[in-house]
């Protein structure tokens, strides 16, 4: 997805308790790692950011649509009690035995998932992917 400054300052600033500007940073970070690498992990840190962002996804078939929760799948804008039930939605999964299949099948994706949501809402841990000092867009 091609972020433009627009994109950022549409963050609702309520939806992340990190500074606004370094949760964009990881955005466009974590944009750029899934655009070059693909991998499951990259793509949960995407997805949180997306959502949290209240971001529109435009795929490739030009098809455009809200990003939605990455666990629950929740459509709709995301806002503080969303968020928080998010968080605790991917804790309680990442605690779950047996392992889902399809966590299982996703490695990375689901730690990824709780590393952005505990570093962007609970301001806990660090950013999950690091991020160049001054990313440029």
């Amino acid at each position: 997805m091609e972020l433009t400054g627009r994109d950022f300052d549409r963050i609702p600033r309520g939806n992340v308790r990190v500074h606004v500007v370094e949760f964009a940073r990881l955005w466009l970070a974590a944009e750029r790692q899934y655009d070059r690498e693909r991998t499951w992990a990259a793509l949960g840190v995407v997805d949180v950011c997306r959502w949290i962002a209240c971001a529109t996804v435009r795929l490739e078939t030009g098809r455009t649509f809200l990003a939605y929760a990455p666990i629950t799948e929740r459509t709709g804008l995301a806002h503080e009690e969303t968020i928080e039930a998010e968080c605790l939605a991917a804790q309680r999964l990442a605690l779950r035995r047996p392992v889902p299949s399809y966590v299982a099948n996703r490695p990375g994706w689901l730690d990824s998932i709780v590393a952005t949501l505990e570093w962007a809402w609970h301001r806990s841990g660090v950013p999950p992917l690091d991020v160049p000092a001054h990313s440029q867009g």
